[in-house]
């Protein structure tokens, strides 16, 4: 598991949060959602995207969004435009007085709006859990990217908008799909432009031995690996191992594996039916006992304190919206 397939790969509800909306000015959104990771795509026409700090942009038809929560974000029509709706974060939307909106603007299977011929349509997918292993990758994006239409060749937004309307056996699961996949495309442009900072252990994945070692610790989390296992896995000596996965990731393999293990441990703690003891060996440490004492010495709460604060999360608020 690579960094940005980790990105999606964390818990998340049975079916993916993705709504369409259709909007004809004047119009603006305020987005309180407290969300840490949305995707907003324009299908039709044009809109403004006004993050919480820094100037607001101007998207156009097949642009594409990704905003870094949890602050708010304004979508507007003109952004010199006031607040007119605000989506909430169990995201239900009201008027700026909290009177309720979803009835009156609803259109139909996953679509809202304030006029079903509006000259805008957008796409928005939210992130509400992405999972503790992608928190390193969200702390290296800006608040907000824009992709531009015409620097890339992607169909996935318009496959994302002619199927977001169906209402179809296993609908639930393409779309979630879709969302992963223009997500990461999305991310790994953007990775790709020579003028963006990659941080260095997103540089590190494409290097031929210390990427490898990634990867074999990423996959294989429980195995008893030392520098020196680690090393005969990838053909170099311990010594040179150790320096060059130092020098690329900025830390030692034992210290990055022991912080993917929590990592992953605190994603698995999520799951409902998971035990300490499980997710203990599923992640390498011999007892429940060890990754406890680990988990509290790191994050400074026990196993089960992160996974009853987690579950108060997710049933928080009434409604589930994960994608």
């Amino acid at each position: 598991m690579d960094p940005l397939a980790g990105l999606i790969s964390g818990p998340r509800a049975t079916g993916a949060f993705v709504l369409r909306s259709i909007m004809e000015p004047p119009w603006s959104l305020q987005i309180d959602d407290r969300a840490p990771l949305s995707l907003v795509a324009v299908g039709r026409g044009e809109a403004w995207i006004s993050p919480h700090a820094g100037e607001p942009i101007r998207l156009t038809e097949g642009d594409i969004a990704v905003v870094r929560g949890p602050e708010r974000y304004v979508v507007a029509d003109d952004p010199a435009r006031a607040p007119r709706v605000v989506i909430n974060p169990d995201q239900s939307c009201t008027t700026l007085h909290g009177e309720p909106l979803a009835e009156s603007m609803d259109l139909g299977v996953r679509t809202w709006g304030n006029n079903p011929n509006g000259r805008t349509v957008l796409l928005t997918g939210t992130y509400t859990t992405p999972g503790e292993i992608s928190r390193r990758l969200l702390s290296a994006l800006p608040p907000l990217i824009v992709q531009r239409r015409t620097d890339w060749d992607s169909r996935l937004v318009t496959l994302l908008h002619d199927e977001v309307v169906r209402d179809e056996p296993g609908q639930e699961a393409v779309l979630d799909r879709l969302l992963d996949l223009l997500l990461i495309a999305v991310l790994r442009a953007w990775f790709a432009r020579p003028a963006v900072e990659t941080p260095s252990w997103v540089r590190a994945q494409t290097d031929p031995v210390v990427g490898k070692a990634m990867r074999i610790l990423q996959n294989n989390p429980a195995q008893p690996w030392t520098v020196a296992s680690l090393a005969a896995e990838t053909g170099m000596s311990r010594a040179a191992l150790a320096r060059r996965f130092t020098e690329l990731v900025g830390e030692p393999p034992m210290t990055y594996l022991a912080h993917w293990r929590l990592a992953l441990a605190a994603d698995l703690l999520r799951e409902p039916d998971a035990t300490v003891a499980a997710v203990a060996q599923r992640v390498g440490y011999g007892s429940g006992f060890a990754l406890s004492a680990a988990f509290k010495r790191v994050r400074g709460m026990s196993p089960k304190e992160h996974r009853e604060l987690a579950l108060c999360g997710r049933t928080s608020g009434g409604v589930s919206v994960e994608v």
